[in-house]
């Protein structure tokens, strides 16, 4: 039988935390497989190194996308073990096991580098697909640049709402009282 004042201490945040995270990293393990799936099916490893080759040919091509390129199926690899790791850490985290409010607070401190990491290597893109369209037709480098400027927009507005909202859950986690609420589970 599951103790009453157990039960009552138990903070609404954690469990809808908790629900939200599993739906999501549920659905993301899901397609993950799907992907993995598909590169390993689809996309046999010499015609993925044939594209990767002519990809050297490239003027000025950025590192990031060479290197990503060359790992491909380690990308989509890690990230069915990043959602995987969540799903189970989430399942966790409703048990009130405090690894997994450790690994979500790592996990929500690697969301803010991931956000500001990828306005750098978006920034990057975009410098480099500017020097691509010189030869491009009439009208086409300024709608490359509204498009690229609303898309910059964007991607700041996202990642500075994400990481404010990554770091809000890392300190309700940190908090005193849901860290007691994780010690009493340990008991």
């Amino acid at each position: 039988m599951v103790d009453q004042t157990t039960q009552n201490d138990r903070s609404s945040f954690i469990t809808i935390l908790a629900w939200i995270l599993i739906v999501m990293s549920g659905f993301a393990a899901f397609i993950s497989i799907l992907q993995n799936i598909m590169i390993h099916t689809l996309f046999p490893a010499d015609q993925m190194q044939a594209a990767i080759a002519s990809t050297k040919n490239s003027p000025n091509i950025p590192w990031f996308v060479e290197f990503m390129f060359n790992y491909f199926r380690w990308f989509v690899g890690a990230f069915l073990l990043l959602s995987l790791s969540t799903l189970v850490s989430a399942i966790g985290l409703l048990k009130r096991k405090n690894w997994a409010r450790i690994v979500f607070i790592s996990l929500m401190g690697f969301g803010i580098f991931w956000n500001v990491g990828g306005l750098l290597l978006q920034q990057t893109m975009f410098s480099w697909m500017r020097e691509m369209h010189t030869s491009a037709p009439a009208g086409f480098p300024s709608e490359f640049e509204s498009m690229a400027t609303i898309m910059m927009i964007f991607s700041v507005v996202m990642a500075i709402g994400l990481s404010i909202l990554c770091g809000w859950i890392m300190k309700r986690l940190l908090s005193p009282a849901i860290r007691q609420e994780f010690l009493q589970a340990l008991q």
